[in-house]
């Protein structure tokens, strides 16, 4: 009977990658689940679910993200500022406006599991609303 060892990794030993996506014209749901799955690193051999061994992702071009049908004007964010009559909300619209890079963070956290671990994959996740960013000699 062969008995085949599994060795578990450290997290010392996981070096992260760093990948630049361009939303460019991209639908905002299905960019936000590539983005996830990179965060997580899913594609990976080393893949743990109870380790960070994800990647660094860059986001570029995110005020230029696009969304179907008539969502632009119908989906609403929603948040609550802890007050009696505190609730307030806004369009996808006027937060791309405002906030384009807060859309992709929130539908990429959206995306990720609920966990310890969420608020370390979001600090690896770098949104730019143009093409322009800081990060030229980590990115490949």
């Amino acid at each position: 009977m062969n008995v085949t060892k599994q060795t578990s990794i450290a997290q010392t030993n996981i070096k992260p990658d760093w990948h630049v996506v361009d939303v460019k014209g991209k639908v905002l749901g299905r960019v936000a689940t590539e983005i996830a799955d990179l965060l997580m690193g899913k594609g990976k051999t080393s893949f743990v679910r109870n380790y960070v061994v994800g990647d660094k992702v860059i986001v570029i071009n995110a005020s230029l993200v696009e969304v179907t049908r008539n969502k632009a004007e119908n989906k609403k964010y929603y948040w609550h500022s802890g007050f009696p009559g505190g609730l307030s909300e806004e369009t996808f619209a006027t937060r791309m406006i405002r906030r384009p890079g807060q859309v992709i963070v929130d539908a990429v956290r959206r995306m990720l599991p609920v966990n310890r671990l969420t608020s370390s994959f979001i600090n690896n996740l770098y949104v730019y609303p143009g093409e322009e960013h800081p990060h030229q000699g980590q990115a490949k």
